[in-house]
């Protein structure tokens, strides 16, 4: 049985942690500051690889994000891969900066 959970330290530093059989088995680096969250590093151990758990920290993430009214930076290849391949999907979390 997986669980999911958004551990955040007093400087809103931390981690959206997956578990699966009470065991950390994944994980992604975030930080939050004003409206915007930034997503780092997204991390699987080898022994769950294909399993789909970045996909269920990318869906905690992104519902994270909406309930908080949070915009995501996707600082992370593999959440920022997520996000160009299906746009549509993130475009209400999707912080794009605009260049003037």
């Amino acid at each position: 049985m997986e669980r999911i959970e958004v551990i955040l330290d007093e400087k809103n530093i931390g981690e959206i942690q997956l578990f699966s059989d009470d065991k950390k088995a994944g994980k992604m680096d975030i930080s939050i500051s004003r409206d915007l969250l930034r997503v780092f590093h997204t991390e699987v151990d080898e022994e769950h690889n294909g399993k789909g758990f970045a996909k269920l920290l990318l869906n905690k993430l992104v519902s994270y994000a909406r309930e908080h009214s949070l915009k995501i930076i996707p600082l992370c290849p593999f959440v920022h891969a997520q996000f160009k391949r299906r746009p549509e999907e993130f475009q209400d979390v999707w912080y794009k900066k605009l260049h003037s």
